[in-house]
């Protein structure tokens, strides 16, 4: 058998065996899944309930901590309301010293974050539908769609676990992803045990009875 030939049935065997290695991983090709969390922590957004400390250098009168109110504002004293929800502590603060510049030369300002209660929501994964027990939960890295499942108490005997979404918050809008549940609790298949991100919630809706099964 001549080089070449030795060389192409090489090539052959390699393709086969990468294929037959993937197969076996359970990697699904192509699909529409959900957008993997970044490693890089997003930076903190001030939220409502969220108690803040300002701070104005050499004007102890206009240092203060306050809590933000339902409508996402604050009060400050020589400048009435201030949006803070959604900000960061420091664009916060560039908005502080903007308003108080009119009254007072070249303001100094911090902000800072004492009692972050509007994050123990927004880091929170919920479960809907036909499960156990419906279920609103602290997120913890490395969590997974089984992990939430089971912390549910599993599926009911009615759940179309095949037809499950997982919706996330991505950009402006939730997006909703296909799970399949029934094969991920039945065959094993983890293809979309996807790792749940904080906000993400999980939707089982109910099966679809036929006229003899009722």
């Amino acid at each position: 058998m001549d080089t070449t030939r030795i060389n192409t049935l090489h090539t052959v065997i390699l393709v086969m065996l990468v294929s037959f290695l993937t197969a076996c991983a359970g990697v699904p090709e192509g699909g529409n899944n959900p957008p993997v969390t970044t490693t890089e922590p997003e930076p903190y957004r001030i939220g409502v309930g969220d108690t803040v400390s300002v701070h104005v250098w050499r004007n102890p009168e206009l240092t203060q901590t306050i809590v933000v109110r339902p409508d996402g504002n604050i009060s400050m004293p020589l400048m009435g309301d201030v949006v803070a929800e959604g900000l960061k502590p420091e664009e916060l603060a560039d908005e502080i010293s903007a308003g108080l510049s009119e009254v007072i030369r070249s303001p100094e300002v911090t902000v800072m974050v004492n009692s972050p209660v509007s994050a123990e929501y927004r880091n929170r994964v919920r479960i809907t539908g036909q499960v156990g027990q419906p279920i609103s939960v602290a997120y913890r890295q490395g969590m997974t769609v089984l992990d939430l499942v089971l912390e549910a108490g599993g599926l009911t005997p009615f759940a179309a676990g095949d037809r499950a979404v997982i919706h996330r918050h991505t950009g402006e809008e939730y997006e909703s992803f296909a799970l399949d549940l029934e094969s991920i609790l039945e065959d094993g298949d983890m293809r979309t045990n996807y790792t749940v991100q904080p906000g993400d919630v999980v939707s089982v809706p109910r099966k679809t009875l036929l006229r003899g099964e009722l």
